[in-house]
């Protein structure tokens, strides 16, 4: 199974505030959405070896953390991501973790203890340009690979984050995060991970 953990320190923790439809005052919503679709979207098909984790910090009430995994009565299309997104945060219920649709849950969790939760589950991989390059780097079943939105990663949490993953290099240049999924997708559809 693959794993992608997306953190935004700026998205929206509420529905109501993804109701005026303008993505970028919902804290740059539309980079999780691309990054979402990227993850879990093909041309002709839906990635079933894929959960997609969303880590929202932005207002008013944060953190929370969307998992998704697309499965049978998942109601899902690339045109509608932001209305799933949407409806996940509307349902939330406080102290519990709850499956609102097939495959699409929702708590509140922070990000480190997201991420605290892979520690024994698998390998993990932080994106980051000055990590090894992925080409080369030796990558098992059962992967999670974080990547941040146009903001990064909280420093406070990457000090953390170094005592366990490994920094992952897609290329030298600066890439959107939701470019980053797909060729890390590529890359392990290659080996066939």
């Amino acid at each position: 199974m693959r794993h992608f953990v997306y953190f935004s320190s700026n998205a929206v923790t509420s529905g109501n505030a993804l109701s005026g439809g303008d993505l970028m005052k919902a804290g740059r919503m539309d980079i999780a959405i691309h990054s979402f679709i990227q993850g879990v979207f093909l041309s002709h098909g839906i990635r079933e070896d894929v959960i997609f984790h969303f880590v929202f910090y932005g207002m008013p009430d944060p953190p929370k953390h969307l998992e998704i995994q697309v499965k049978e009565g998942t109601p899902i299309s690339k045109k509608d991501v932001g209305n799933l997104i949407k409806k996940l945060l509307y349902k939330y219920k406080e102290g519990e973790k709850k499956e609102i649709f097939p495959g699409c849950f929702i708590e509140k969790k922070s990000f480190l203890k997201v991420i605290g939760e892979f520690e024994k589950k698998g390998e993990i991989f932080i994106l980051d340009k000055t990590g090894e390059d992925i080409r080369k780097a030796k990558i098992k079943d059962n992967c999670v690979f974080i990547v941040g939105d146009h903001e990064g990663l909280p420093k406070k949490e990457l000090k953390r984050l170094k005592e366990i993953a490994k920094k992952i290099s897609i290329g030298p240049k600066m890439y959107f995060a939701s470019q980053t999924i797909a060729v890390v997708n590529n890359e392990l559809d290659r080996r066939g991970i």
